[in-house]
């Protein structure tokens, strides 16, 4: 199946501490076994299926290396929701997206999120349990959100299905600065949900679905079998991390 795909590969400005660690000009250059964070996500996209994929940038380093992957460039917004927003009116739907920093994104993870998604949903995210990734790598940090039916950790996986998904993005944009305190985004619904969070009785079924209605989109959280889904590149350790996965565990990637 063909989709198209947009891959956000920018930043929020000011030196990015991660590639200064890493030696290079920006985060999406960083390499694994000789490839870039971006060639390595390119790749799994196309092999899944992906007949156009688009990269937005905020350099002319990662522009260039873009271009030379074959790929269409799009100018990054400050955020990115704002660059998801931007890249939506011109790409349209459906729409998959994905970040340069899944370093280990495999095409069978794809494939089969996109088969996953429910019929009826607008938009979709991909989300591993805790123990589901913990049981494939557990040294791994990641940040969970805790719901009445597990912890659970995003995959850097979105699937925008129609026109109405624009309303979910423009939640995104007023939720974005509190994606590591899901209690204040649960606040924004009221006091009768935030209490059943607090209360560890809220599901992330029944938090996203009234995430959902507050945008008037029917949003879907996606299940992921794959614990290694939910690694990513935001820290020097998670450097050391993937490489030694890519190095010692390559049958798992």
């Amino acid at each position: 199946m063909s989709f198209t795909a947009l891959v956000l590969a920018g930043s929020r400005g000011g030196e990015d501490p991660l590639a200064r660690h890493a030696g290079v000009s920006d985060k999406a250059l960083i390499e694994f076994d000789g490839a870039t964070m971006l060639a390595r996500v390119v790749a799994a996209l196309r092999e899944a299926g992906a007949g156009r994929i688009a990269v937005s940038v905020s350099s002319d380093a990662v522009a260039d290396h873009a271009s030379a992957l074959g790929v269409e460039v799009l100018s990054a917004a400050p955020g990115p929701s704002e660059s998801v927003g931007r890249a939506f009116a011109e790409l349209g739907a459906p729409l998959l997206v994905t970040t340069a920093d899944h370093a280990l994104l495999r095409p069978e993870w794809v494939s089969r999120f996109l088969s996953d998604v429910p019929a009826d949903a607008d938009v979709a995210a991909l989300l591993a349990e805790r123990a589901t990734i913990e049981a494939e790598v557990p040294e791994t940090k990641r940040t969970y959100l805790r719901f009445a039916d597990g912890q659970w950790s995003g995959c850097n996986l979105f699937y925008l299905a129609n026109e109405r998904a624009a309303n979910a993005i423009a939640l995104w944009r007023g939720v974005e600065a509190d994606r590591k305190r899901p209690w204040r985004i649960v606040r924004r619904l009221g006091a009768g949900l935030l209490m059943r969070y607090l209360l560890g009785r809220l599901t992330l079924a029944d938090a996203l679905a009234a995430l959902g209605r507050s945008a008037s989109v029917r949003a879907a959280a996606v299940a992921s079998p794959y614990g290694l889904a939910a690694v990513d590149v935001d820290k020097p350790a998670d450097i050391a991390l993937v490489r030694e996965l890519i190095r010692n565990r390559p049958p798992a990637i």
